[in-house]
């Protein structure tokens, strides 16, 4: 298997660094203008009132480098007669007929648009306190991520689109076929990452660090495969990544908000189920999982309590997860290097059964 489609995928990550890292600063001072900062609950450990203010929406500095370098790649192939990926594979000496960027990548950069601007949407709310603040009320938002959701998955699954209908099983060496209930299904994982991420961006470079890695992870599978679009796509994702943790490391100057969280939640969602190891999601996405899960768990056990017992009781000090052990004591460096490094390995723990 040639290995020569990593070196346009990671130069396509290097752009993508490059143009966030310059687009950061320009960024930051327009919401610093406009005044979109982040808005602190009263609950939460008092190292978060000192945030108070820091701009948010910084998600716009993954997006806009994303959309723009994989848009230029594709129109370039689908307008000017010009085409890339061949111009590309012949410049590395590469076979015909391994494309490196294509038309099957248009679905996830819509889907990264879209909950991109519904987490933008939510993220003006509650900056501007619409409806009292607090962001888009959950009759609100629910339903319209529901929506995107579903389009998203029947784009997945129509033949007209990307026809898949499929899922890798770990031990299986064939893919399964799982018919009519694909759409359900991956509607509710796009649905679940995309709100799973956006539970894990409450700390300095956690969401982004987490995120480049289960990115990276799937960029590994699908190179394994040979979907060398989505390769390029995933390691696109991946440098805009890193360069919003260079403004986002801790203490950061710049915070994702749901602009970036929901987006990337919701893409990771799609790139695996475009891998077909969407079954290895909850364990290369272990740390998302867990802190939605802390969440769930949370109000479900307090709810439970509440009513065989007459007063609620709690599993975590706080959740989400990180808030937990930042009451415990932890710094908030601590947690996002341990969290980290926990998703490391869940995502090698994921790329070994995808072998399988």
């Amino acid at each position: 298997m040639s290995s020569r489609p990593m070196p346009f995928a990671l130069a396509l990550g290097t752009a993508s660094f490059i143009l966030a890292v310059f687009w950061g600063p320009p960024l930051i001072r327009l919401l610093r203008r406009w005044r979109i900062g982040k808005q602190i609950r009263v609950e939460l450990p008092q190292s978060h009132h000192e945030k108070l203010g820091t701009p948010t929406m910084g998600g716009l500095m993954v997006l806009v480098p994303i959309l723009v370098i994989t848009t230029v790649l594709n129109l370039a192939n689908l307008l000017s007669g010009f085409d890339a990926g061949k111009a590309v594979l012949a410049y590395f000496n590469f076979a015909e007929g391994s494309p490196l960027i294509g038309k099957s990548i248009l679905l996830p950069m819509l889907v990264l648009a879209a909950f991109g601007a519904l987490g933008a949407m939510d993220d003006l709310a509650e900056v501007r306190r619409w409806g009292g603040g607090g962001g888009l009320k959950a009759r609100i938002m629910f339903p319209l991520q529901f929506l995107l959701a579903l389009a998203a998955a029947i784009g997945l699954n129509h033949p007209s689109v990307l026809d898949l209908h499929w899922v890798g099983v770990p031990g299986i060496p064939d893919l399964v076929d799982v018919g009519v209930l694909y759409v359900p299904l991956a509607t509710f994982v796009i649905l679940s990452m995309a709100n799973a991420v956006n539970f894990a961006d409450g700390l300095d470079g956690l969401a982004g660090s987490v995120a480049a890695v289960a990115f990276i992870a799937f960029g590994i599978i699908a190179f394994l495969q040979h979907q060398n679009p989505l390769l390029s796509f995933c390691f696109t994702i991946v440098g805009a990544l890193f360069a919003f943790l260079w403004f986002n490391a801790h203490p950061a100057q710049l915070f994702m908000g749901g602009t970036g969280s929901l987006a990337l939640g919701a893409t990771l969602a799609v790139v695996a189920l475009m891998s077909f190891q969407w079954l290895l999601l909850p364990i290369i996405g272990f740390i998302f999982v867990a802190e939605a899960g802390s969440v769930v768990l949370q109000v479900g056990f307090f709810k439970l309590t509440r009513k065989l017992q007459g007063t609620g009781r709690r599993i975590f000090k706080m959740t989400p997860l990180h808030h937990h052990f930042q009451v415990l004591g932890w710094s908030e460096t601590q947690i996002t290097q341990r969290f980290w490094l926990v998703g490391i390995m869940a995502a090698m723990l994921g790329i070994a059964l995808a072998l399988i």
